[in-house]
């Protein structure tokens, strides 16, 4: 039986803690038996083997996995998991699979565990077997994980468990993840040959431009250069005289960017921005609608009461704007008002899903008029992510034209200039 070596800040976050070992079948197992002791270990090492020692006779050691292990706010303890959303996204397709096939949870995932997944696959799934065994639903486990979990999977998550329906909604969110894998690399290659211009664009300022401006102000003497020649060399030159500070301001407004998102007034705003963009906005709004009206006509068909049920699908929407409204439809529904009202008055849903839900309410058959619009909605989106990557590059192309345009621009005005003034002279 393996031998595990772990650092730990004493019993209950008290005492001077210090470095124990601890023998235990597999790392899942020695973390809960850590815990159980009531101490909180920082790092767990695998320090012998089979009985040897990691550092054997002749001094050949074996290698060592380190894996950092955290405190959970909530309590109890998770290590952090570093996985990609192909990746992500494969592994939830597996577990669709394997409990659309009848297997209950725990099983379904040691089925998963046993395929032969990357290390920090198996140290993730090793935490949900586990939480899941001491009583936890996989929802919660799944948000004291964190990463590579994201907010629309642990809605999902909790939407599926809360309905009984956890297969169906497991499948949903696989096709969900999919289509964002496939959107996301139909981007990247819809962005990939705009890039490589404005990259040639960008060396062509800052290596050649200025070798060609030098040659033409040494020619023309006191020439005056035009003003697309003027705002290209001061480009350059501050480009190539500053990329201490640039490259750095570049990441650092990144980051910002990626904070202010991350606070609920900036996001509303930006979400709402987002919503008025062209192309974009449109997909936005057909994603966020399909799962709106999948989610919903999922948790009500099992049975799950309406609040609860909008509560839940608020969180699969993806965009703030969105979910406010949703907020409004509770406060109206839990007055003892109807759904469509507050959603029509938003403008950001359409008058069909309008419609079918105003029906709905008045005939008693909400769930079912719901899980057949979600089909109708799901193709939209399909069509909407077609329109959009095939729009991209197209007006990528454009910019990055008008781009190349400009620098041509300014390098041929002055050799222009000085023709016409060599031929007067």
């Amino acid at each position: 039986m393996p031998t595990f070596t772990y650092r730990t800040i004493g019993r209950s976050g008290g005492g001077s803690g210090g470095t124990a070992t601890i023998e235990a079948p597999d790392r899942a197992s020695a973390l809960k038996e850590i815990v159980r002791r009531g101490e909180t270990p920082t790092a767990l090492e695998v320090a012998v083997s089979n009985g040897r020692a990691a550092k054997g006779e002749s001094g050949s050691s074996e290698r060592v996995e380190r894996v950092e292990v955290f405190e959970a706010s909530g309590g109890g303890m998770f290590q952090r998991t570093v996985m990609s959303r192909v990746e992500m996204a494969s592994l939830i397709r597996e577990l669709a699979t394997a409990l659309q096939a009848g297997l209950p949870l725990v099983p379904a995932l040691k089925t998963i565990q046993r395929q032969g997944h990357a290390e920090r696959q198996q140290a993730m799934l090793n935490q949900l077997i586990g939480d899941v065994e001491r009583g936890k639903s996989l929802a919660e486990s799944a948000a004291r994980i964190g990463k590579p979990f994201n907010e629309l999977l642990i809605n999902m998550l909790r939407a599926g468990e809360a309905s009984g329906k956890l297969p169906e909604v497991m499948v949903q969110a696989a096709e969900l993840m999919d289509r964002d894998v496939k959107l996301r690399r139909s981007v990247m290659s819809a962005t990939m040959y705009p890039m490589i211009l404005l990259s040639l664009i960008v060396v062509a300022i800052i290596g050649v431009l200025p070798q060609v401006l030098k040659n033409v102000g040494a020619s023309g003497q006191s020439m005056e250069l035009p003003l697309p020649t003027k705002v290209v060399q001061g480009l350059a030159a501050f480009v190539s005289g500053y990329w201490w500070i640039v490259i750095p301001s570049i990441v650092a407004g990144i980051l910002y960017v990626k904070k202010l998102y991350s606070t609920p007034g900036p996001r509303l705003k930006i979400d709402r921005a987002l919503l008025k963009t062209p192309l974009l906005g449109r997909l936005l709004r057909d994603v966020a609608i399909a799962r709106f009206t999948r989610t919903l006509g999922t948790l009500t068909s099992a049975g799950v009461p309406i609040l609860q049920s909008l509560k839940i699908t608020k969180g699969t929407l993806g965009n703030r704007a969105m979910e406010l409204v949703v907020d409004d439809v509770v406060e109206e529904v839990a007055a003892g008002k109807t759904i469509a009202d507050p959603m029509e008055k938003s403008s950001y849903f359409p008058p069909m899903l309008v419609q079918i839900v105003n029906l709905g309410e008045r005939s008693g058959r909400l769930d079912e008029l719901l899980n057949q619009a979600a089909k109708a909605f799901e193709e939209k989106t399909e069509i909407s992510v077609k329109v959009f990557t095939a729009a991209l590059p197209p007006v990528l192309v454009v910019f990055a034209a008008m781009a190349v345009g400009f620098v041509v621009l300014a390098v041929l005005l002055p050799l222009l200039q000085l023709q016409d003034a060599v031929a007067g002279g």
